[in-house]
């Protein structure tokens, strides 16, 4: 089953070489850094906080890259994306080497071997998934790496690696002259903004590979490459928008609400990742922040709504919480799993923090399923 990140366990590095003192100049990076980083960040994929995106611009030297790759590897528990734009060689060996400002032809010292990048995630990464994307020349050189023998995939510890290629091995990396991002890129990026008509609901890793094939193929653009083990592919990028329901949830239509794309509470493990998920829950409702209020019978206004979702710590009590998830639609069942996460993510806090003082005042999870039991019949009285 496809899964969107929790985006306070994930992590992204994005690093692109735009200027180069003896290689051609590829001036379309950069835009591709900026806009890759306002996606990752914004409502349209992962919603990661802007401390979680790091961005390398023309890397001094591999080690730049490479401490940061570290750095984010250590950090991330759900996943980590690695993101290379820019020239790719190959070297001596026949193996891929990805370019850096000060790089020279023959001079592999100049430049960062691929194999450094797997070496960190294989060694160094705390994440349950990986995500390698590369926009270079000859990056399908990456995936004979990942081959039975040596591969990154199939050696590493952790399951759900998934390496997504601009050109196969022996096509050079499409940059167009004038455009604004280079060609695998820009088509990735349309991808996630714009959504697939008629497809489901989160565009995962592999739905977005075959999207990009197909775009780059029909363009005459070099054909990407992939590859995946276990559950890399199921990794979603972006929810698909194309696809978003165009009408607010009702009670009149019951069955149609249960097939909602409802944020999975089970993929929840911060409190970032909590609220990114509700506030995802009020897009797949249809719903404005004044709609949530008048279906909630009065019992939360517009501005707590806008509150709620804007909050940084977790609420100490779950009242406000539940009148919203069930105001937008969310099944009862899936309520009770959110209030699971809540309980659980309060207990994690507490843990560091000290006694809950909600509990003292009997607010706690004894007066929560007090509150829990009358949602059904909270919903039937909304009558719509």
């Amino acid at each position: 089953m496809s899964v969107l990140p929790d985006p306070g366990a994930t992590r992204a590095v994005l690093v692109g070489t735009s200027r180069y003192e003896y290689l051609e100049p590829l001036p379309a990076v950069a835009n591709n850094l900026q806009a890759l980083t306002d996606l990752l960040a914004g409502p349209l994929s992962l919603r990661l906080p802007a401390r979680h995106v790091t961005v390398v611009n023309n890397p001094d030297n591999a080690s730049t890259v490479v401490g940061a790759v570290r750095q984010a590897a250590a950090e991330a528990t759900d996943t980590l994306v690695v993101y290379f734009a820019g020239h790719g060689l190959v070297d001596a060996q026949d193996q891929l080497c990805l370019a850096l400002p000060q790089t020279e032809f023959g001079r592999i010292e100049t430049g960062l071997p691929y194999d450094w990048i797997r070496q960190v995630l294989l060694q160094d990464s705390h994440a349950e998934r990986h995500v390698v994307i590369l926009d270079c020349c000859y990056s399908g050189r990456a995936l004979g790496r990942m081959s039975a023998e040596t591969g990154l995939a199939d050696q590493a510890a952790v399951e759900g690696t998934f390496l997504l290629a601009a050109a196969a091995e022996t096509r050079t990396a499409l940059a167009p002259v004038g455009e604004t991002y280079t060609a695998f890129t820009g088509a990735l990026l349309d991808t996630l903004r714009q959504g697939i008509p008629g497809g489901p609901p989160l565009l995962d890793l592999g739905e977005i590979y075959r999207r990009l094939r197909w775009t780059l193929e029909a363009r005459g653009h070099p054909i990407p490459q992939a590859r995946d083990r276990n559950t890399g592919a199921q990794v979603a990028l972006a929810r698909n928008h194309a696809g978003l329901p165009a009408t607010p949830v009702t009670a009149a239509s019951g069955a149609h609400v249960e097939e909602r794309p409802w944020p999975d509470p089970q993929a929840i493990r911060t409190p970032e990742g909590f609220f990114t998920a509700l506030a995802d829950v009020r897009v797949v409702s249809g719903l404005t922040h004044q709609a949530v209020s008048q279906r909630s019978a009065g019992r939360i206004a517009v501005g707590t709504v806008g509150r709620l979702l804007n909050r940084t710590t977790l609420p100490i009590t779950w009242t406000t919480t539940a009148v919203y998830l069930s105001a937008c639609g969310v099944p009862d069942e899936q309520i009770t799993q959110w209030q699971d996460v809540w309980q659980r993510l309060r207990a994690q806090t507490l843990s560091a923090d000290g006694p809950d003082p909600a509990v003292a005042r009997g607010s706690g999870p004894e007066r929560v399923s007090r509150w829990q039991r009358p949602l059904s019949v909270f919903r039937r009285r909304q009558g719509h």
